[in-house]
């Protein structure tokens, strides 16, 4: 191993495309090392919103999960810190349990003791297994059919297997298809539509609500906003669905297939051209006229300024934003900012900022936090500002912009609140 932590220009990335992503951004592919996110573990139940806080977005929810004690330890803490921990309940599993799947038998028992504790009752049981199920060849759907008739509740399966991050469906991807899996069918009312993506709401005063609102697009529903499973059921009669992060991709076609609901898809960014212009593909796809000339130049006039003002800026951007990395680089990047390094992981879904990036910036450097060489990572100099709870622990002595509130940015209102950020930052 070199005494060096490993990193890629973006130009390098963008010709290699994503067939052909190095094996460091891989973590089936090498140890991996959680630096600087250790403190937020490095587990899809990770800090913020991981499989098990994301499965509780379904209203009247509490989850059980079935884990040995060291899984179940991780997620006592982290629900503890995030205030979830009186919605979860643990089926610890013992080393014979571990052999011989014994544990599936006490499920039911276990759904009944939480029914008598919890007041007022959940309508619904969330089942979470970890990796040591996917290797015994759980079948947990069958299980939760069983449970649901010997208890009387719905009973939901959901999964938390690490070893699947690379496989066809992540554990991010496979608990947004859970969230709306008791999503039926309603007559359809045509001036309603769903958001999925996040786990929690879109900042309410983002234009885009009101956008839609003058479209003729009144009712715009959001699981995360939801308190009953009586209003989640109004999910069923939604025209179509508004896909706001790839990960939720699969969960819309999963809609789409099972109860004939469309889906089409829009992206956060922070460039006021693109947003303009997406939003004018996104009227133009469903047959409604969107309107944000206004605010559009506004926007865009804001974006000059900060641009005139602080040329030659020089950021440092991670993952743990509410951004993708890659875009707001490029954005930054245009607008005359030095973003000399990155810290994030890669996808397929990246590629497309991935080349934005490399025409703006090609000499950008792409650290991920995974990579055990990154025990050797130096601090890199001159960094003026850090975006992203990671990038701000690699660049301890930039300017810190954490830009990670769970009150979910879009579009305009998205890139006004960024300016604010950075511009209180570098005052």
């Amino acid at each position: 191993m070199k005494n060096e932590a490993y990193s890629i220009t973006v130009q390098e990335l963008a010709a290699r495309g994503p067939e052909a992503i190095p094996e460091e951004f891989i973590p089936a592919c090498h140890l991996i090392y959680s630096s600087p996110a250790t403190l937020s573990y490095n587990s899809p139940g990770a800090v913020g919103f991981g499989v098990k806080r994301a499965g509780l977005v379904i209203p009247e929810s509490v989850m059980l999960l079935i884990a040995p004690n060291a899984c179940g330890r991780n997620s006592s803490i982290l629900s503890n810190e995030e205030s979830y921990a009186d919605r979860m309940f643990y089926l610890t599993m013992s080393e014979t349990d571990l052999v011989t799947g014994r544990h599936l038998t006490d499920i039911p028992e276990a759904i009944r003791q939480i029914l008598d504790v919890c007041q007022p009752k959940p309508k619904a049981v969330v089942i979470c297994l970890t990796c040591a199920d996917a290797l015994l060849g759980t079948d947990l759907e069958r299980v939760c059919r069983r449970a649901t008739k010997e208890c009387g509740v719905q009973v939901i399966p959901s999964y938390m297997y690490a070893l699947e991050r690379e496989g066809r469906k992540p554990p991010m991807v496979a608990i947004r298809q859970t969230i709306y899996s008791l999503v039926e069918r309603l007559p359809v009312q045509p001036d309603m539509v769903n958001l999925l993506g996040f786990f929690t709401p879109l900042d309410p005063e983002s234009e885009f609500f009101s956008l839609l609102d003058a479209a003729g697009i009144h009712t715009v529903n959001q699981v995360s906003a939801m308190q009953t499973l009586e209003e989640y059921a109004q999910l069923g009669a939604a025209n179509f669905n508004i896909v706001l992060n790839g990960e939720s991709l699969f969960a819309a076609e999963d809609l789409r297939k099972r109860l004939n609901m469309p889906y089409l898809e829009l992206h956060r960014l922070y460039d006021p051209e693109r947003i303009h212009k997406q939003y004018r593909l996104f009227g133009s796809a469903v047959g409604i006229t969107i309107d944000d000339n206004e605010i559009y130049e506004k926007t865009a006039a804001r974006v000059k300024a900060f641009a005139e003002q602080y040329a030659g800026t020089t950021f440092a951007i991670g993952e743990m934003c509410n951004a993708n990395p890659y875009e707001l680089a490029a954005f930054l990047t245009s607008l005359g900012m030095n973003v000399p390094v990155l810290f994030s992981n890669l996808t397929a879904y990246d590629f497309p900022y991935v080349r934005r990036l490399a025409g703006t910036s090609p000499e950008t450097r792409v650290f991920t936090g995974i990579s055990p060489t990154m025990v050797h990572y130096k601090e890199i100099p001159g960094i003026d500002c850090a975006i992203g709870k990671d990038a701000a622990d690699y660049c301890p002595s930039a300017r810190r912009v954490g830009w990670h509130s769970e009150k979910q940015p879009f579009g305009y209102r998205g890139v006004n609140g960024l300016l604010d950020e950075l511009e209180e930052a570098l005052a």
